[in-house]
């Protein structure tokens, strides 16, 4: 597990998933490596995969996973990149179907900064059909390549918007997460000011119109870009969709070893 980012999910659902699988896992820190700076990608890739059987990387630039990936001998998993975080969204599609039943006829509304979450579920909807509204102040939407890229897959309907009220109009699925991530938390004052408004409150909940669940990715900054009330409550679901990375997880890597 190469983490130039840390992150106590990724770590605690991969390291408690490896061993769950019969594995054993290897934690290799920011410190440990310095990758792309200390090391070159390429040589890191080759080395790690003759020691080990699959890789899980959790990196700041996304150029780096996939040069990784090129150069490794082995499966690379994605375990976040700047660009994306595709375990953490097929965890949340298992979620929804988890707690809905089905995946008929279903919208998400997402409120905040267009992200690397954002860029995952516009992947996903290439793959999967629903209804995907994207609400986030002017200038903060999501890369314009990703947008076409879902818009021309033709399986799903995407629209951005910068009026939270109407985004979450007869939403099934209200899903937020940190306004200044990775990369951005210089920003964090400035984000505040240009996210206001956008903050997911009981009141937005309400707005969708039906019995709606809410979604977060973590970590949450309670009060910033969405209420306790909110997370808290009994429509929230993000305990249990933190909990399914770590079964997705297994799925996937299972997957990718030829035992599933």
């Amino acid at each position: 597990m190469i983490f130039a980012k840390p992150s106590a999910r990724t770590r605690i659902s991969f390291e408690t998933g490896f061993y769950r699988l019969g594995g054993h896992a290897l934690y290799l820190g920011p410190d440990d490596i310095g990758i792309g700076k200390r090391e070159a990608v390429s040589d890191i890739a080759r080395v790690v995969s003759g020691y080990n059987d699959i890789i899980m990387a959790r990196l700041f630039e996304h150029r780096h996973m996939l040069e990784l990936a090129e150069h490794a001998s082995v499966p690379v998993v994605n375990g976040l990149s700047d660009y994306n975080h595709p375990c953490q969204i097929m965890a949340d599609m298992f979620t929804i179907l988890e707690h809905r039943g089905h995946l008929d006829n279903l919208k998400i509304a997402y409120v905040g900064d267009g992200n690397n979450i954002v860029h995952s579920w516009l992947r996903l909807a290439c793959r999967l059909p629903f209804n995907f509204t994207i609400a986030c102040p002017e200038g903060y939407q999501p890369d314009p390549d990703t947008i076409k890229l879902a818009k021309q897959a033709g399986l799903s309907e995407i629209a951005i918007s910068h009026d939270p009220m109407q985004a979450v109009r007869d939403a099934d699925v209200v899903y937020t997460d940190v306004w200044a991530s990775m990369g951005h938390k210089e920003e964090a004052d400035e984000r505040r000011r240009k996210f206001e408004g956008f903050t997911v409150t009981a009141q937005l909940m309400a707005a969708t119109g039906k019995d709606s669940i809410f979604m977060h990715c973590l970590p949450a900054e309670r009060g910033v870009e969405v209420t306790d009330e909110v997370l808290d409550a009994p429509y929230s679901i993000v305990f249990p969709q933190a909990e399914n990375r770590m079964h997705v997880q297994n799925a996937i890597m299972l997957r990718l070893l030829g035992k599933g």
